[in-house]
């Protein structure tokens, strides 16, 4: 019984090997891509690309274990979440407040230090950011914040009914 059980494992693991999701990897740089749109510099570049991007932008560099199922399940949904929560490569799709507020959030996420993930970090150490790539993370995105609002006045006025209780 007990063999038979483990054979029906073995061939539904295998069995599921072949349902992968669509990898998020693109050709290019998407049109919308926040590096097309605002000035990113350097150093912020860089700590986007080592502990952002693969979660956050259309092009995830994935590591070897993404192979193998159900790993590969559970890596595509964090990276579906990702993207729905801020997506760089199509940041500039967001109206302009929605923008801000996305901005907001990563300022929050690197205050709070609750991004990148603890798992992500726990297999990707690179991704560990110093208080230094920490603060500068956020003096960018407050820079940019400020700059969206200065671009964009119109976006922040209150409309009737937009009220807080």
């Amino acid at each position: 019984m007990i063999k038979k059980i483990l054979i029906a494992l073995l061939v539904i693991l295998v069995i599921i090997q072949l349902i992968r999701p669509t990898p998020n990897v693109s050709a290019e740089q998407s049109v919308n891509d926040i590096e097309k749109h605002y000035r990113v510099p350097q150093d912020v570049k860089l700590i986007l690309d080592k502990a952002c991007r693969d979660c956050h932008s259309n092009n995830t560099n994935y590591p070897w274990y993404n192979a193998v199922q159900p790993v590969a399940w559970y890596l595509n949904d964090h990276i579906v979440d990702g993207k729905k929560h801020f997506n760089l490569s199509e940041f500039a799709e967001y109206p302009p407040k929605r923008a801000e507020h996305k901005l907001e959030e990563l300022v929050e996420s690197q205050t709070d230090h609750w991004m990148p993930l603890e798992s992500y970090q726990n297999l990707h150490p690179e991704a560990r950011l110093t208080t230094d790539e920490n603060q500068t993370l956020i003096d960018w995105a407050n820079e940019l914040r400020a700059q969206i609002k200065t671009t964009h006045p119109e976006a922040f006025i209150p409309k009737p009914g937009d009220e807080k209780h």
